[in-house]
């Protein structure tokens, strides 16, 4: 990993990735609208001694997404892994949504991912390498109440993704793609998504803080893994909707809305990010307001990461556990090794 690009920089969980793949000697290009914290994580970035190159725009312009890319290999060299995480939601009941709120979180949250895949797979199919990762959610398997236009971006980045592995397997192309599926995450999206809540939101807890995320993403860059699924929530919902998803259905009718909420009222006229990011002179950083509720590992995680390493430990445990059961097979008297001597033939133990 030479140079990386990261969409949605500026905060939050690609604030994280950014730092993450910097902290593993890759220069990062950065992409985001909000232009405080694209220089604030590009000064983070250089202080680990790579560089970095900020390229302000909105996902949902296919063409400022082409130029950015051709600067940043300009400045950087070329593209060997891309990583599209930029997201928009919206908080609200699907009877109190407008066209134009699905719209917009579609035009960023899944065409956003469409128009950086394309400006990566321009420059990494003549060279035919390259890695494309995708930041996914457990709720691309799964929808759940008030986040449906967010539910539905990410349902059809699966779609998109599963359309073009086909393609690059076809064509016998060495660039790989990759989709990582995340778990609720303590960045700070919680307090400017747009919503039409009466308390605000939160995400739906168990809650891990976003270097979680972030590495399983630099891990996804390095490996040739068709998705990784992040955290135990993660797994499960997959699970969940693939053996019982009608009682998932009656789950989420019952608690689905009280777990994306606090007791905290939601002030009705309260600013969002939907069309424009929030005080530009602001930088948000990567966590949210909810870090002394948020876990810092994730069991689930390392052991896919680790899979090698659990499956052979695994296996040594069967052998020990069939040689201990061996040994109950054998006369107390005499150790069982002894008897080990022996073998039929009417010999006497």
């Amino acid at each position: 990993m030479k140079t990386v690009v990261v969409t949605g920089a500026s905060a939050g969980l690609g604030r994280a990735i950014a730092r993450e793949f910097a902290r593993n000697g890759a220069n990062v290009g950065l992409i985001a609208r909000g232009m405080e914290g694209l220089q604030a994580t590009r000064r983070e970035i250089e202080r680990m001694g790579v560089r970095a190159h900020i390229w302000q725009a909105d996902v949902a312009n296919a063409g400022a997404m082409d130029a950015g890319a051709a600067e940043i290999e300009a400045m950087l060299g070329p593209i060997d892994v891309w990583v599209n995480n930029a997201m928009l939601s919206v908080f609200s009941p699907v009877k109190n949504m407008t066209a134009d709120d699905y719209r917009r979180v579609t035009e960023v949250t899944y065409l956003g991912v469409v128009h950086g895949t394309l400006a990566a797979l321009q420059r990494m199919l003549p060279r035919d390498d390259g890695a494309i990762i995708q930041v996914g959610s457990a709720l691309a398997y799964r929808g759940i109440p008030l986040q449906s236009a967010y539910c539905a971006a990410k349902h059809a980045i699966q779609g998109f993704c599963d359309s073009l592995r086909s393609e690059l397997l076809h064509d016998r192309s060495r660039v790989r793609l990759t989709m990582v599926q995340m778990p609720a995450l303590n960045t700070p999206q919680f307090g400017w998504v747009k919503s039409r809540l009466k308390h605000k939101a939160q995400p739906v807890p168990p809650i891990y803080d976003p270097e979680v995320g972030a590495k399983a993403v630099v891990y996804a860059a390095r490996h040739n893994r068709r998705e990784i699924l992040v955290g135990g929530p993660t797994i499960e919902a997959v699970l969940g909707n693939k053996f019982i998803p009608g009682l998932l259905d009656r789950y989420l009718a019952d608690y689905g809305f009280q777990s994306q909420q606090t007791s905290q009222h939601e002030p009705s006229e309260r600013p969002d990010n939907l069309y424009a990011p929030l005080d530009q002179e602001v930088d948000y950083g990567a966590n949210g307001t909810f870090t002394h509720r948020a876990r810092r590992w994730s069991p689930a995680l390392w052991l896919d990461m680790h899979r090698t390493w659990a499956i052979a430990a695994g296996a040594m445990a069967l052998v020990v556990g069939g040689i201990l059961s061996t040994a109950h097979c054998f006369p107390r008297h005499r150790p069982w090794w002894k008897a080990l001597r022996y073998s039929g033939g009417g010999r006497s133990m």
